[in-house]
């Protein structure tokens, strides 16, 4: 098949990456003029263990699927990575039934490498720490994203596919035989091809509103949550990652490193109404509160405004939180059309499981 692929960050990379190899001709539509310009360019770099999620989910599925191959993939690939481990700390008798659930789940999905620690032990492992119980997950690492990005670009084009930059999708109608994309910018253009994937991130429900015949009813919500990171001046405290026991709408306020060494905090949930990514200092007043609960010698002055995300959410705050929504033919009921929304944490983790994924429904 012809296909286009809307959106050239890590997800949509990875799925125009599967469908080359399979020897479909791939093109991946990008409004930027660069790979990973969006969600992708702006998350904590994690590579998750899959705990926190429902079984039988697809965040649970393609998160400890593609944990693994990911994994794989950077081992042959040369894509920078660290399996550095994490703990999910609780400071309080209600967070530490919270991690005793996530333990659960963990064990439940499936997912290696998990032990649960007292607060003695956790502090042995990690001597800054204050807590009264951690889950330890093995598996967690630290990724280079745009190093992961660039080598599923190399295989895409390898394979015979390109992508083609500063080609923002406006408007996909159907014809007899598939579907024709109608593209912007300096050079418009008529493509028609066989499928279209839509991984547009958080222009996914526009781009499906464009779309002729998808059902208007099937667009879901957006809901966007931003997550803020602030730097950490000095040496690192930690050797492993450290998160406090979840939060409505994230994981908490946690501690990342990056392959450099260098910590940082982050994200937080600021629930917006449009695309803004400034970090207010102001904001630092809450991160050393929730950041002292388990690490109380944060020092004053030590949090430095760093960068922001904003999550492409599918429900608001107090609701629960939703799985990823991966629309396809069988579904919606239209061939060679394939949409992907709220494809947020752990979306990186989960890439070439979705990919995977997208690639079946296409072929079925």
């Amino acid at each position: 098949m012809d296909i286009l692929v809307v959106g050239a960050g890590v997800v949509g990379l990875a799925v125009a990456r599967a469908l080359a190899l399979r020897g479909h001709d791939v093109i991946v539509a990008e409004a930027t003029g660069g790979i990973g310009n969006g969600v992708s360019s702006r998350n904590s770099e994690v590579i998750h263990g899959g705990m926190y999620y429902p079984s039988g989910s697809l965040r649970a599925r393609h998160c400890v699927a593609g944990r693994r191959m990911l994994y794989e993939f950077c081992e042959s690939h040369g894509v920078p990575h660290r399996k550095c481990g994490k703990l999910i700390v609780a400071t309080n008798a209600l967070e530490q039934a919270k991690i005793e659930g996530i333990y659960e789940q963990g064990i439940a999905n499936g997912v290696e490498g998990l032990s649960f620690l007292s607060g003695n032990d956790a502090k042995a492992l990690e001597p800054n720490l204050s807590c009264t119980g951690a889950v330890l997950s093995r598996e967690t690492g630290i990724i280079d994203s745009h190093a992961l990005m660039l080598a599923l670009q190399g295989d895409l084009e390898a394979a015979g596919g390109m992508v083609a930059f500063h080609a923002p999708v406006e408007r996909i109608a159907r014809t007899r035989s598939g579907w024709e994309v109608q593209t912007g910018g300096a050079e418009p253009a008529a493509l028609p091809v066989d499928a279209v994937v839509n991984a547009a991130g958080l222009g996914a429900q526009g781009l499906a509103r464009a779309t002729e015949d998808y059902p208007a009813e099937r667009v879901p919500p957006l809901v966007l949550a931003k997550g803020n990171y602030f730097g950490c001046l000095g040496r690192p405290a930690f050797s492993r990652l450290v998160y406090p026991a979840p939060v409505d709408g994230g994981l908490g306020t946690h501690v990342t490193l990056d392959l450099a060494g260098r910590m940082r905090f982050g994200p937080d949930v600021e629930w917006i109404e449009r695309e803004v990514y400034e970090v207010d200092p102001a904001r630092a007043e809450s991160f050393y509160a929730s950041i002292r609960r388990y690490w109380p010698g944060l020092p004053d002055g030590a949090l430095v405004p760093d960068y922001a995300g904003i999550r492409p959410k599918l429900t608001g705050p107090g609701e629960p939180p939703a799985d990823f929504l991966i629309d396809g033919p069988t579904e919606h009921g239209l061939p060679g059309l394939v949409q992907l929304f709220g494809i947020e944490s752990p979306g990186l983790t989960s890439s070439l499981s979705i990919a995977d994924d997208v690639a079946r429904r296409l072929s079925n």
